[in-house]
């Protein structure tokens, strides 16, 4: 679960609910001072929101990018139905698409996606279903298929949770499954107080269905090579979801660019985010 440092938007940021073709999204939408050279869109990871890339928004809008993170249909405060089919993955990437044609009514200038954790696997079947919005895709700690083998039996864990149990009550058993990193670090009391709020808020259907994708998801980097989109691979040193040496054979095989944000493990966007945002705004600029 990503666990975002900071709550507060920054002066050059605003909550509001965009408006698309597919429904209404919460967002935070930052924006640089002038013009911008290019617009983010950020889509949150399995459990998360738009609230883990808010440590980014300033170094991004200061770096002369707007920025857009987004909750997802059934994250958080965007709502979603109690139906799983609603959550499957192709639903999720239109959703995306849909988003980043909102966005871009209001900017024309170049429009980069980035995905994080599971929504680097959803930013990728966006792409695959149609690349030409897009300058650039950013994966964020996600891999070529599904996650790592030991992490599996968690997730297959929390599913079976969330098909017999109340939410309060799988964030109650979710404590014993937290990854060591979580568990040996300390949460602010405002930073849990926000973790509870979210989980809670979440539709367990779309948890259910997402958990199966990472479970499930296939090898499609040879079909993201094809669309010949520039890609940037990101992660931490250290990844608990996806290796990071498969990581590396991932960028490897697209050609793309590999960052290894020192200091960082599953979640560089909230550990490390100026590092990170600095790694972001040098490829989103290298590429127009």
């Amino acid at each position: 679960m990503s666990r975002p440092t900071v709550l507060t938007l920054p002066p050059c940021a605003r909550a509001y609910r965009l408006d698309t073709e597919r429904g209404s999204f919460a967002v935070h939408d930052a924006r640089p001072e002038g013009a911008p050279i290019g617009t983010a869109v950020l889509v949150p990871g399995f459990t998360g929101s738009k609230e883990d890339f808010i440590a980014l928004l300033e170094p991004l809008a200061a770096a002369g990018f707007r920025a857009v993170a987004v909750d997802g249909r059934g994250q958080h405060e965007s709502p979603g139905p109690r139906e799983e089919q609603a959550y499957a993955q192709r639903e999720l990437a239109l959703d995306v698409l849909a988003q980043a044609r909102a966005v871009r009514e209001a900017d024309g200038g170049p429009l980069h996606l980035l995905g994080h954790s599971l929504g680097g696997l959803v930013t990728r079947a966006a792409v695959l279903l149609d690349a030409a919005p897009f300058r650039s895709l950013t994966v964020l700690s996600s891999g070529p298929a599904a996650i790592d083998a030991a992490q599996q039996a968690r997730v297959r864990m929390l599913i079976d949770a969330l098909g017999r149990l109340d939410m309060e009550s799988v964030w109650q058993a979710m404590r014993e499954l937290d990854p060591p990193e979580a568990a040996n670090a300390a949460t602010p009391p405002e930073i849990g107080a926000f973790l509870h709020r979210r989980w809670l808020n979440t539709v367990p259907e779309q948890l259910i269905a997402t958990g199966r994708q990472m479970l499930e998801e296939p090898d499609r980097v040879a079909e993201l090579c094809r669309t010949r989109l520039p890609v940037h691979v990101v992660s931490g040193a250290v990844d608990y979801a996806w290796p990071v040496p498969s990581m590396d054979e991932m960028a490897v095989r697209l050609s793309a660019r590999r960052t290894v944000i020192e200091g960082a493990e599953h979640s560089p966007n909230a550990e490390r985010p100026e590092k990170t945002a600095e790694a972001l705004t040098g490829f989103w600029s290298g590429v127009g």
